[in-house]
């Protein structure tokens, strides 16, 4: 949600740069890039498990995981300076929603339902998108996420003219709304949540997908260079046997995958936060396959619903229902 304008921007630079040749299967270990969509975290467990686990060199891949450029994860993938990246089907609307759409597909979901939503004080009365009359809210300033704010506050009953917006710069949600900078801020609660409980801050919050089917939404997403998948799919479904491995091993022994993705953090952002790590990664273990038959599966019911809800909320310009996804890679 954060990089959408970004997204925008670098989609339409694409048709400036061109795409670089993608290289086919030649040698016996195989180069994979996968371009994450932001520091690393408990969505790409399965990733850092998979490697550390040894399931990609099994596989007969040289695996490497890389932080996104400034112009984001979608374009590097596009571009072909990466096979596979990590984004949102939110955010890559408008990569596919062009004349020229950028040239990915997602072929993987990290996570079986969206688990974002809207966090606040507790005791505010903000217990449901009605309580946000009146109240400020922290924004990203995109169209989408704010329409799905209306969208939620008028099924309630609520009034979203009511609601103060101001720029979203908050890196720690729940020492923002302790410190009252705020009084209500999007979050993935897999993290943003969790640090809830961790820092002793007592929130009330509400899920988007809960209140809303048609925005039970696939965020984050696994998406994949289209040259790729078309030229070398045997290795494409290696990648993603391996990784469904790294998640399922994560589902099973999450303090063990926690300590993988902290020693494979080549930022050392997590190195100071291993209690999260722990915590969050404790609770969305649960979450990565949930109710789908197997990891990474992507519903086409539910990917369809929310780009024709974007589609009937004039979001998008053209009708993206039946694009962007396939299953056609995951392990049978």
């Amino acid at each position: 949600m954060k990089n959408i304008k970004m997204m925008t921007a670098a989609a339409a630079a694409l048709t400036l740069l061109g795409t670089a040749p993608m290289a086919t299967c030649a040698d016996e270990i195989q180069k994979i890039t996968v371009c994450l969509d932001w520091t690393p975290n408990t969505n790409h467990t399965g990733l850092y498990a998979a490697q550390a686990l040894g399931y990609y060199e099994e596989a007969g891949l040289e695996v490497e995981i890389v932080q996104p450029p400034e112009n984001g994860a979608p374009l590097m993938c596009a571009s072909g300076q990466a096979q596979f990246a990590v984004d949102a089907q939110d955010t890559i609307a408008a990569a596919f929603d062009m004349d020229e759409p950028l040239e990915v597909t997602a072929v993987a979901a990290l996570i079986q339902h969206n688990t974002s939503g809207i966090v606040s004080r507790a005791g505010d009365g903000i217990e449901s998108p009605k309580g946000l009359e009146g109240k400020t809210y922290s924004t990203w300033e995109s169209p989408i996420e704010l329409a799905m704010i209306e969208h939620v506050m008028e099924q309630d009953g609520g009034d979203f003219s009511k609601v103060t917006l101001i720029p979203n710069d908050i890196t720690d949600e729940p020492a923002a709304l302790a410190a009252h900078q705020t009084d209500a801020i999007w979050i993935f609660y897999g993290w943003g949540g969790i640090n809830a409980q961790i820092e002793g801050v007592d929130v009330d919050y509400w899920d988007f997908g809960e209140i809303s089917p048609e925005l039970d939404y696939y965020t984050p997403i696994l998406i994949a260079n289209n040259a790729f998948l078309e030229e070398d799919p045997e290795t494409a479904k290696a990648f993603l046997a391996a990784t469904a491995r790294g998640y399922e091993y994560a589902v099973e022994n999450p303090q063990e995958a926690a300590d993988m993705l902290i020693a494979g953090d080549s930022t050392g952002s997590l190195g100071e936060a291993q209690e999260l790590v722990y915590a969050s990664q404790e609770w969305l273990s649960e979450k990565y396959i949930e109710d789908a038959p197997a990891w990474g599966q992507i519903d086409p019911d539910r990917w369809n619903a929310f780009y024709s809800w974007l589609y009937e909320n004039s979001l998008t310009s053209q009708d993206l229902t039946g694009k962007g996804f396939t299953n056609d890679y995951l392990p049978e």
